[in-house]
């Protein structure tokens, strides 16, 4: 390979390659001479388009820069609305947990609605993200100390694609996991929230995807569900009434 590259770089030998050298130079610099005058020419003749396109790519620029920044200080108002301490979390009831939890969602810019009754087939809450797709949440609401255990996941994964058309599926509770429920959920692909993430989301605010690290996705297209009641998503200012009052 080196002796080839040195057969096709060495320097010109003899007047017949000397000049054959300076031809193809010549004719190299004429081609650049000639583009360059090509494009001083069009730039002359089409200028005012070329200044209408860089208008637009600018403007164009702003926008989506206004909007990000608008974007940005909507989420951290909403994060800054909503407040839930575990002690305050801990004095619901089953079905005042899921709310807070679907009020937590919401918070964080889903579009999300409480689902839980008897047969609801392991989803407590149900969002909608225009990036992250569809999450089902399972609450578990117990006493300070109570562990989750694996049985819990295998529900989950087992309804949450296959019944409610879930990209994302997220066990939550006040308590904690066995050591085999979140490591069976870490290799499935079923999300938890024990109590100290569950203090992180709820008292400080930090959003859900960021706290367990959500990958944005594009939604899946919806299945059909076996369920003979279909649920319905409301937008976060259409969501019901709280059934618990926010600490």
């Amino acid at each position: 390979m080196a002796r080839g590259r040195r057969r096709w770089l060495r320097r010109p030998r003899g007047s017949t390659e000397h000049v054959a050298a300076g031809v193809t130079a010549l004719a190299v610099a004429t081609l650049l001479a000639q583009a360059a005058i090509a494009g001083a020419r069009v730039t002359a003749r089409y200028w005012p388009v070329l200044v209408v396109l860089a208008a637009t790519a600018l403007a164009v620029a702003a926008v989506w820069w206004v909007r990000r920044r608008s974007a940005d200080r909507a989420r951290a108002a909403r994060r800054a609305g909503l407040r839930l301490t575990l002690s305050g979390i801990d004095a619901l009831n089953d079905q005042e947990f899921e709310f807070a939890l679907r009020d937590l969602l919401v918070r964080d810019g889903w579009a999300a609605r409480q689902v839980g009754r008897q047969g609801d087939q392991a989803a407590d809450v149900i969002g909608q993200h225009p990036a992250l797709g569809r999450i089902v949440l399972q609450a578990k609401h117990t006493t300070v100390g109570g562990k989750v255990g694996s049985p819990v996941m295998y529900q989950v994964k087992g309804t949450a694609g296959p019944v409610h058309g879930a990209d994302i599926a997220v066990v939550v509770t006040n308590g904690s996991f066995t050591r085999d429920a979140k490591a069976w959920g870490d290799k499935h692909q079923v999300r938890w929230v024990d109590r100290d993430r569950l203090r992180l989301w709820a008292e400080h605010g930090v959003a859900l995807d960021e706290l367990l690290r959500l990958p944005a996705r594009r939604p899946r297209r919806r299945v059909r569900r076996s369920a003979a009641r279909p649920v319905r998503l409301r937008r976060p200012e259409t969501t019901q009434e709280r059934p618990y009052s926010a600490p």
